[in-house]
């Protein structure tokens, strides 16, 4: 019997895939993904379930969507009797360790699946397994700068800092993974080495910020009247009047914009680091590698920063890269259709463990011999009542982060909308009344004109509306996911 392989998961938070030039961005290489991606498969066109961390995150681990799982909101973690991967590895003798962001398993019964549990930021204090390797006064320094950002838009906070990399949280993270495979190099391990960058805060540090300067950024294109000429649902004009950057200057567009890509880019080494540590120990060649995001940013497209319910490429479409070098053929970019939810019951599948019947997640082609797809789906929304522009100007201005966190419950919780992407097109419908959206991704690559209303895409219209449909009742399951409480609805 062959000897188990080693896992290795790691997660960024907020990374689009044109974040990097792996995928199209002009500007901010990352050579760590590229070595990965050299020694493994990239997939171009693989998509999040949900453009939301906890939903995202707990259909990656239980390979659900989140209308099966139950958990549609920040607020519904990881269910009770979910069946997802660190059961079984635990039950498969593996020893393992989550090291950074959980956002995902809040009982005890879950976090005690994992003998190294280190979720920074926060929640020190039931962190088991190993110590940090920063004191906690290290630990905080950054935290404490965030509070202090001298740089400002009207809407967010950016700077960098001169504290020592491992201060950071990627830093940090980074360091402690390796310790974790050095002190395990003699058996098998899987670990979920999380990141929180790059998430808003943006801060970074200078070491990374001087990398982006802002004549080294390049904006996305833009379409002045996207937001005012009737073609935009609701749900995306009031993202658009919270999110946009019409009243700071270019100079704190390009500040937002280079913190981002530097904290891109300070992942990208921390992703370098771990990758050094397995070769180090010998234990590159039987480790499965998987990197990915959980979804995307704004940062610049459609005139926004940060992110929000809906379903452009920017949020929707992630990095995603596989690497078993014992196994798995290398340097080859899969342009099948694929969703997060496809890597777990791909993990098994390379490991002989037999997937469970609940999780709805396909083998990934290439890396197996799973079929390649033409549609994949994501969506957003447990059936709450519509965030119109008249309620977010209830608010007091400026709308920004402020507002963004004050409606994240009822924004997250509104509407049903559910999106099918090709490599062509890609369609959102909400059941509940919003206006529909369509793209044509081949003509219009960066989403700034909806078609849905034109007469010559009827056909595609209802091919993808079909698939939407089949999709929904293949996968559709009995368990609720709550509204917010009452008060979450109100402007107090």
């Amino acid at each position: 019997m062959d000897e188990q392989p080693n896992i290795v998961v790691v997660m960024s938070d907020q990374q689009k895939a044109t974040a990097s030039h792996l995928y199209g961005n002009t500007f901010c290489e990352t050579p760590s993904m590229e070595r990965l991606a050299n020694e493994g498969v990239l997939f171009e066109n693989a998509v999040t379930p949900h453009p939301l961390c906890v939903p995202a995150r707990v259909a990656f681990w239980t390979s659900q969507f989140p209308h099966s799982n139950g958990c549609r909101r920040n607020e519904t973690l990881m269910p009770p009797d979910a069946e997802h991967a660190w059961k079984l590895w635990k039950n498969h003798g593996y020893t393992t360790g989550l090291i950074g962001k959980n956002h995902c398993f809040n009982r005890i019964e879950d976090q005690a699946l994992f003998d190294v549990w280190n979720p920074y930021p926060g929640a020190r204090n039931n962190i088991h397994g190993m110590d940090w390797f920063r004191s906690e006064k290290d630990l905080n320094r950054v935290a404490e700068a965030v509070k202090k950002m001298p740089q400002q838009t009207l809407s967010f906070g950016y700077s960098s800092t001169d504290f020592p990399l491992e201060d950071h949280s990627t830093g940090l993270i980074a360091g402690q993974a390796t310790r974790f495979i050095e002190s395990n190099s003699k058996k098998p391990f899987a670990l979920w080495v999380s990141f929180p960058d790059p998430h808003e805060p943006w801060i970074a540090p200078k070491y990374y910020t001087d990398m982006f300067p802002a004549d080294k950024i390049q904006l996305p294109p833009q379409r002045d009247n996207e937001f005012l000429d009737g073609t935009a649902p609701e749900r995306n004009i009031v993202l658009h009047d919270i999110l946009n950057w019409r009243n700071d200057s270019i100079e704190d567009v390009y500040g937002v914009m280079g913190a981002y890509y530097a904290m891109v880019r300070f992942v990208d080494d921390g992703l370098g680091q771990i990758l050094d540590c397995l070769e180090k120990n010998n234990l590159r060649e039987n480790t499965i590698v998987v990197f990915c995001s959980d979804h995307g940013d704004f940062m610049g497209e459609h005139g926004m920063t940060c992110k929000g319910g809906v379903f452009y490429d920017c949020l929707t479409r992630v990095p995603l890269i596989f690497s078993w070098p014992k196994k798995i053929h290398s340097n080859i970019r899969q342009d099948s259709m694929v969703n997060l939810i496809d890597v777990v019951p791909t993990i098994l599948e390379l490991q002989g463990i037999d997937k469970p019947r609940r999780m709805q997640g396909d083998v990934l082609p290439t890396v197996t011999n799973g079929n390649e797809k033409k549609y994949t789906f994501s969506e957003y929304g447990c059936g709450g009542p519509m965030f119109s522009v008249s309620d977010l100007q209830k608010l007091s201005r400026p709308w920004g982060r402020k507002a963004l966190m004050k409606s994240l419950q009822w924004r997250e919780a509104e509407g049903r909308r559910k999106m099918v992407r090709t490599k062509d097109w890609k369609f959102v419908h909400d059941p509940m009344g919003d206006k529909d959206e369509l793209y044509d991704l081949k003509n219009d690559p960066w989403e700034l004109l909806n078609v849905c209303d034109r007469s010559e895409h009827t056909a595609k219209l209802n091919e993808l509306s079909v698939r939407l449909g089949d999709w929904s009742i293949e996968t559709e399951g009995d368990v609720p996911s709550p509204l917010p409480e009452p008060e979450k609805y109100l402007y107090s």
